[in-house]
C-alpha cells in the first residue's frame, strides 16, 4: 500500500472527505453521550441550543470566538510559511500585559487615542516575543517548536510573578490579579445591553486584512512559496529568512491582539486564568480552517459554539464537559486525515 499524489483534485474530492470527517465526529460524540447514559440526539440538540439558541448564547459564543480568531489567525499565518508557532499563548498574555500596564491609569488619554495605542503596543509586544524564536531559527537553526512552546511556560511564570508582586491589585482581597483598566481603555459594546464588544469586530477585520495580505500582496506570495518549498523559493531569489521573520512578527502581533481584546473588551484585568488555552486551541482552529483566514472565522465560531454549548449541555443533561474536548480532538484528527485523502489516494502495489 502506498500514497499516490492526486493532480488537480475535483471539488467533490476536496469537500466530501471533510464532510465525512465532521459527520464521523458527530457520530463518535453521540456514541460517547450514549455511554455516559444520555440521549445522543438530546445532547447534540442541547449543545446547539446552548451555543446559538438564544441571544445570550450567541453573544457568549461570539465572545469565546474572539480570542480564538486571533490565535487561529496567528497559527494560520505562521503555518502557511512552515514556521511552527506553538507559542500563541505567551503572545496573547504579552498583549494582555501591555494593555494592563498602560491602561490602568498610567496614561490619562481619551478613548479615541488610548485604545489604538494599547492595540499597537500589544501587537508590538507579541511580535517582539516571537522575534526571539524567529532569530534563533534563522540564524542558528534552533527548532521553533521547542522555543515557542517553552516561551509559554516561561512567560506564564513571569506573569504569575508580576501578579504576586508589582501588578497585584491592592484592592483585590489577596487574589493574584491586576488592577482594572480605566474606562477609557475599555472597548465599547457593539450593542447596548449585550456583552459582545468591538474586539469581535476587530477580529473579523483582522481576518480580512490577513486574507488580503496572503492573496494580494508580495509578502503573501513569498510566505506561500517558502511554505511550499524553501529551497526552491531561495533559488528563485526570495529572501527566506527575512520572510520567516516577517511572518513571525505578523503571527505574534495577531495573537497579542487576542490578549488586548480579552482585557480591554471583556475581563478588564489580568489574571492567570485569562486564557483557558486559547493559544493552543487556535492551532485546532487554524487546522480546521485549512489555514484560510476567512475559514478561521467559521472554525472559531464552530469551536466556540462547542465549548459554550457543552457548558450548557453539561448542566442540563448531566454529561461531563470533557465531551467537548473529545469532539474537538476527534474533529482535528479526522479533518487532518481527510485533508490527506483530498491530496493523495491509497493504491495497492
Amino acid at each position: 500500500m502506498r500514497l499516490e499524489p492526486i493532480r488537480n483534485p475535483s471539488v467533490a474530492r476536496r469537500v466530501v472527505p471533510i464532510g465525512l470527517a465532521l459527520g464521523a465526529t458527530i457520530a463518535i460524540a453521540s456514541l460517547l453521550a450514549s455511554v455516559a447514559g444520555a440521549n445522543p440526539f438530546s445532547v447534540l440538540g442541547l449543545i446547539l441550543k446552548g451555543a446559538f439558541g438564544s441571544k445570550f448564547a450567541i453573544v457568549e459564543t461570539f465572545n469565546r470566538a474572539t480570542p480564538l480568531i486571533f490565535t487561529g489567525l496567528a497559527a494560520a499565518v505562521a503555518f502557511r510559511a512552515k514556521f511552527w508557532n506553538i507559542g500563541a499563548e505567551a503572545q496573547l498574555y504579552a498583549g494582555a500585559l501591555t494593555t494592563v500596564v498602560l491602561g490602568t491609569g498610567l496614561l490619562a488619554w481619551p478613548s479615541f487615542a488610548l485604545l489604538p495605542l494599547l492595540a499597537f503596543v500589544a501587537i508590538l509586544a507579541g511580535a517582539l516575543l516571537l522575534l526571539v524564536p524567529a532569530v534563533l531559527k534563522t540564524r542558528f537553526g534552533v527548532d521553533e517548536v521547542v522555543t515557542t512552546l517553552l516561551f509559554n511556560f516561561i512567560f506564564l511564570l513571569f506573569i504569575s510573578m508580576l501578579l504576586e508582586g508589582p501588578l497585584k491589585d491592592p484592592m483585590g482581597m489577596g487574589w493574584p490579579k491586576s488592577a482594572r483598566v480605566v474606562a477609557e481603555a475599555r472597548l465599547p459594546r457593539i450593542f447596548e445591553g449585550l456583552r459582545v464588544h468591538w474586539g469581535f469586530a476587530l477580529a473579523l477585520i483582522s481576518a480580512f486584512v490577513v486574507w488580503i495580505i496572503q492573496t494580494r500582496s508580495t509578502l503573501g506570495f513569498e510566505m506561500r512559496a517558502v511554505g511550499l518549498n524553501k529551497d526552491a523559493a531561495a533559488f528563485a531569489g526570495i529572501p527566506v529568512n527575512r520572510v520567516l521573520v516577517k511572518t513571525a512578527l505578523l503571527s505574534g502581533g495577531l495573537a497579542a491582539l487576542g490578549g488586548f481584546s480579552e482585557v480591554a473588551g471583556l475581563k478588564g484585568s489580568l489574571t492567570l486564568d485569562l486564557s483557558p488555552g486559547y493559544g493552543y486551541t487556535g492551532i485546532i482552529v487554524a487546522m480546521l480552517a485549512l489555514l484560510n483566514p476567512i475559514g478561521v472565522i467559521v472554525a472559531a465560531l464552530f469551536v466556540a459554539g462547542i465549548f459554550v454549548g457543552a457548558d450548557s449541555m453539561s448542566r442540563a443533561a448531566d454529561v461531563p464537559t470533557y465531551l467537548a474536548d473529545i469532539m474537538l480532538a476527534t474533529a482535528l484528527l479526522l479533518v487532518v486525515l481527510a485533508i490527506m485523502l483530498t491530496r493523495f489516494r491509497v493504491v495497492r502495489d
